[in-house]
């Protein structure tokens, strides 16, 4: 991880294909700056009809960017319907490493937004909840996906294995490739790899697109590779974060760590 000290804030910014990508001195600083571009948004499009919607991500990259944004005070979240991405298939929502439970710790307990709606990842008919779940997606637009970039270059949990630029749906269930897995347990969500569920929901790359603005939070040397791939690399289903580079609006935010490979 960057030495908070040495946090200088932005030092590089640039273009490749169609993406923005801005590097910072350290975790502080890309935070600070995500959590300012997202309330900015959010309160502009809410002053311009009245609500917001939005898709968060979960993971310990979002961690820094979720505090600073609840600090800043400066968005009605009465009036925003937030959603979340992804999804174990079958873990309870009281689990550790369920991501209900992580949003509901780290953000609606926190801000009681208009409404957030959770994917059920226990539900007893998990087709059943995907159209329930995409139903409630498309009943307006979505404004802002705030995302990260998995070790493996997933986004969601569209692994390169299971990765569909062209998907219809919105939500679809997939099965976790092992990379994904022990990223999880890396992340102490999970004692082994064998006690991570082998398949989860995700929204779909196309869905994760559809929003106005995106912004993804990519730092720490783990992300790296993923980093390099992103951007250097073919944009390809082998690292499905690549499909980033076509979305004028995107940004990545990036830190000196997970560009050491640039």
């Amino acid at each position: 991880m960057s030495n908070q000290n040495s946090d200088a804030g932005l030092v590089r910014e640039f273009k490749v294909d169609r993406l923005g990508v801005r590097i910072f001195g350290g975790q502080e600083s890309l935070g600070t700056a995500a959590a300012l571009e997202a309330s900015e948004f959010l309160s502009q499009r809410i002053s311009e009809r009245g609500q917001a919607r939005a898709i968060l991500a979960t993971g310990n990259s979002q961690i820094t960017f979720l505090k600073k944004v609840i600090a800043l005070n400066r968005i009605d979240w009465s009036k925003v319907t937030l959603f979340h991405m992804d999804e174990y298939l079958g873990i309870r929502a009281d689990h550790k490493a369920s991501f209900r439970r992580y949003l509901k710790e780290r953000v609606e307990t926190l801000v009681h937004p208009k409404a957030f709606e959770f994917i059920e990842g226990d539900t007893l008919l998990p087709l059943k909840e995907c159209e329930r779940y995409t139903a409630l997606l498309r009943e307006g637009p979505i404004d802002l996906c705030c995302l990260g970039i998995g070790e493996n270059g997933h986004i969601a949990f569209n692994d390169p294995s299971v990765a569909d630029f062209a998907d219809a749906p919105c939500l679809k269930i997939v099965k976790l490739d092992d990379d994904c897995k022990m990223q999880q347990v890396r992340e102490d969500h999970f004692p082994r790899i064998e006690a991570v569920p082998p398949y989860a929901f995700t929204l779909t790359i196309s869905a994760l697109c559809s929003a106005e603005k995106m912004i993804c939070i990519a730092p720490e040397t783990r992300k790296a590779k993923a980093v390099k791939a992103a951007l250097q690399g073919p944009v390809s289903t082998q690292c499905p974060a690549s499909y980033l580079r076509t979305q004028a609006q995107a940004v990545l935010l990036l830190d000196k760590d997970s560009t050491s490979l640039l």
